[in-house]
């Protein structure tokens, strides 16, 4: 505690006198290159919105697709709210330069998603209500660890994953003109979050015990678990918008394997090594939960076993290329895709 200028201090003034292998200065770089293109394609909320609602007439969807959305995106509209928090968290808490300028361009992008969520459920006709104790789990897990390796990789890495494949099924499948338009402001945005999570977290990972990378691990499965209690949870919503709730998994799982494994890669580790157990149990949860198709609890245990001793291909990333859309920035200029 600080008296009258004496005693420790919140202001980091070691932030400059860390010493960083050329990796790390690169992954660094491309931090500080995540804040500045943050700058750059920051989009007005409240101009996109109101345009594309004039564009499509406001809001129309059928009465069962409309409650379907309203319990999904409520989800959505809470999960921003702590995105915001936690990425205001790591901003406070991440010491370099250039992930603390990362995590505070993510809090505002956060702003910006939770703001024109919140209005585009009004445009919707409904008020978010509180969550169900699955998500509610989910969000607190991330919010409430003051293990900065546990927070990145939950947020960045694993509900950023969630978020990026839920927005991708619903533009692609054209569930309501004004969300399909609006979903690729926010993969966009969603895709460069991840990338934070991917250069900072090996720094984070290169000082862990074995020990330490158990409890990640641990902590990994919990995301895993509450996530997927998640997803259950909306299964019938997602199918009324025509979308295949395994299929969203899939893509889950692809985008956590390339990122989760680019992070460690990065300091050396083969995110299979000895099996990363973590990815194991998602595979066998989902052969449990999610069947291709209506099978006995006998025939779901065998598939499950069969899934969680099975290998995993290694993740690319070109499994984030589709969220590199074209959009409009604040500054009127069109970004285009990819750029």
């Amino acid at each position: 505690m600080a008296i009258a200028g004496f005693g420790k201090s919140q202001l980091r003034y070691d932030m400059f006198d860390l010493t960083r292998s050329a990796a790390e200065a690169r992954r660094l770089a491309k931090c500080e290159h995540i804040y500045h293109r943050g700058q750059t394609l920051a989009w007005d909320g409240k101009d996109v919105l109101g345009e594309l609602l004039a564009k499509h007439g406001g809001v129309r969807v059928p009465e069962a697709q409309r409650r379907a959305l309203e319990r999904v995106f409520t989800i959505i509209l809470w999960g921003e709210l702590a995105a915001w928090k936690i990425s205001a968290q790591l901003a406070d808490r991440l010491v370099p330069l250039e992930a603390k300028m990362a995590a505070t361009s993510q809090a505002h992008d956060e702003a910006r998603h939770f703001y024109v969520m919140h209005d585009y459920l009004a445009a919707l006709g409904h008020t978010p209500g509180r969550l169900d104790r699955a998500p509610q789990a989910l969000l607190d897990l991330v919010l409430e660890t003051d293990d900065l390796a546990a927070k990145l990789m939950g947020m960045q890495l694993m509900i950023e994953t969630i978020a990026l494949a839920l927005f991708q099924a619903v533009r692609e499948r054209e569930v309501e003109p004004v969300l399909t338009e609006l979903m690729r402001y926010y993969e966009r945005d969603e895709a460069r979050h991840v990338g934070l999570g991917m250069q900072y977290l090996p720094s984070l990972l290169a000082g862990m015990t074995r020990r330490q990378g158990m409890r990640l691990v641990t902590y990994q499965v919990r995301i895993l678990y509450w996530g997927l209690t998640e997803l259950r949870l909306v299964k019938d919503d997602f199918e009324t918008l025509g979308i295949d709730p395994r299929a969203i998994i899939e893509s889950v799982r692809k985008k956590q394997l390339a990122a989760l494994g680019a992070a460690y890669e990065a300091v050396g580790i083969p995110f299979d090594r000895d099996r990363n157990w973590a990815a194991a149990s998602l595979n066998a949860a989902v052969e449990l939960l999610f069947p291709p198709t209506p099978a006995a609890v006998t025939a779901r245990a065998r598939a499950a076993w069969d899934a969680f001793w099975r290998r995993n291909q290694p993740g690319s990333l070109d499994v984030f290329a589709p969220h590199q859309h074209a959009i409009r920035t604040a500054r009127g200029q069109v970004a285009s895709a990819g750029e």
